[in-house]
C-alpha cells in the first residue's frame, strides 16, 4: 500500500502541467483549459490574499464549511480567517513550483509544489509542502472548500526568503 501510494506521488510530481518561472507566484500555461487556468488565476489570488491578509477577499472565496489542515492542527473557516487577521500564522510568500488542476464536473482540485515563508508565533519559518486546494463551483462561481498542507521530505528549493 505504501508502494502505491509513493508511486501515486512520485507521478503526480513528475507529471506537472505547469511550470512557474523562479520568483513567479503561478505559471499561466497554454497547456490548460480556460477552466483550469480559472482556478490556477484564483490559487494565484488566494496566495496573494493571504499574503496581505486581505479577510474580506478570503472570507468570500472560502465556503462557509471549508476546511483547513496545517501541520498543527485542522479548522473551519471562521478560525482560518481569524488566524489569519490576527497574524497567528503570516502567509507571506509561496513561491509555487509546479501546480496541476484536474475538474471532475463542479469540482476542481489544484495541486501546488511550494515553498512557503511564513511567521508562525512570531517566527519565520520556510517549509516544503505539497498544498492540495478543493475548489466548488455554486451558482457559477468558485470558493474553496478545502486546503490542506502536507509537509514535504525534500529540501527548501527557495534560496532567499
Amino acid at each position: 500500500m505504501k508502494t502505491k501510494i509513493l508511486g501515486l506521488f512520485l507521478f503526480i510530481v513528475s507529471t506537472r502541467s505547469s511550470y512557474a518561472q523562479p520568483h513567479e507566484s503561478i505559471s499561466t500555461s497554454t497547456t490548460n483549459t480556460p477552466e483550469q487556468q480559472e482556478i490556477i488565476n484564483l490559487s494565484k489570488q488566494k496566495w496573494n490574499w493571504m499574503a496581505n491578509k486581505n479577510v474580506d477577499s478570503l472570507n468570500v472565496l472560502f465556503s462557509d464549511k471549508s476546511m483547513f489542515i496545517h501541520m498543527g492542527g485542522s479548522w473551519g473557516k471562521t478560525q482560518e480567517l481569524a488566524t489569519i487577521k490576527d497574524g497567528g500564522i503570516w502567509y507571506k510568500k509561496a513561491e509555487v513550483y509546479a501546480v496541476i488542476v484536474n475538474i471532475f464536473g463542479n469540482t476542481a482540485i489544484l495541486l501546488n509544489d511550494i515553498d512557503l515563508v511564513a511567521v508562525v508565533g512570531g517566527h519565520e519559518v520556510v517549509n516544503p509542502f505539497m498544498v492540495t486546494e478543493v475548489y466548488i463551483k455554486e451558482n457559477g462561481k468558485w470558493v474553496m472548500g478545502s486546503l490542506t498542507f502536507s509537509h514535504l521530505m525534500r529540501p527548501v528549493k527557495m534560496n532567499n526568503p
